[in-house]
C-alpha cells in the first residue's frame, strides 16, 4: 500500500525521510551525482519549513521512503496568480512504474488549484528521456510564446553560497 502525503517538516520522522529520500536524488545521475552537503542534510528541512510557499509531497510504502516531490509557489506576471514550480522529483527505483509519481502528481495539483495557481512548471534535463515522457503523460509540454523564437530554456547563475 503506497500513501502520498504533504510532509510536514516539523515531524522529526518527516524530515528524515525527506532528506533520505532528496539525498538519494542528489546522488543519482539525474541529481547530480552527489550526496547532500552536511550543511543542507542539517538545516535543509528546518530552512523549506519556514517557507509558507513550499510544499514536500511524500509517498510512503508501507511506511517506507518511496518517492518524494518538492514544489514552491512563484507567480505568473502575465496571468497576475500563483504559480507552482515542481523543484525536485524522485521515485526510488524500487517503487518505478506503479503510479507514484502519478499520485504525487495528483497531489500536487490538488495543492496548486486550491493556492488558485494558473499553472505547475518544471525542469527537465534533455536526456532524462524517462522523466520527459512521464511528465508528457501527465500533460506537459515545452514553453514558448512565440514559435519562431524557440522554447524557453532554463539557465541560472550562482551567488555566493549557492550549490544548485
Amino acid at each position: 500500500m503506497i500513501d502520498i502525503l504533504e510532509a510536514n517538516l516539523a515531524q522529526p520522522e518527516q524530515a528524515r525521510i525527506f532528506i533520505e529520500l532528496l539525498d538519494a536524488y542528489a546522488r543519482d545521475e539525474t541529481g547530480g551525482g552527489q550526496p547532500l552537503s552536511p550543511f543542507a542534510r542539517d538545516n535543509l528541512a528546518a530552512e523549506l519549513d519556514k517557507r509558507a510557499g513550499a510544499h514536500v509531497i511524500l509517498a510512503l510504502a508501507n511506511g517506507q521512503p518511496a518517492g518524494l516531490l518538492v514544489c514552491i509557489e512563484g507567480f505568473s506576471t502575465f496571468a497576475c496568480k500563483p504559480l507552482l514550480n515542481i523543484h525536485d522529483v524522485i521515485v526510488l527505483p524500487q517503487y518505478r512504474a506503479q503510479g507514484v509519481f502519478r499520485r504525487m502528481l495528483e497531489k500536487t495539483e490538488a495543492i496548486a488549484r486550491a493556492a488558485g495557481c494558473c499553472k505547475l512548471t518544471l525542469e527537465v534535463l534533455e536526456g532524462n528521456h524517462v522523466a520527459q515522457a512521464a511528465y508528457k503523460a501527465a500533460g506537459f509540454a515545452g514553453y514558448q510564446l512565440d514559435p519562431s523564437l524557440g522554447r524557453a530554456l532554463f539557465w541560472q547563475k550562482k551567488l555566493d553560497g549557492g550549490a544548485d
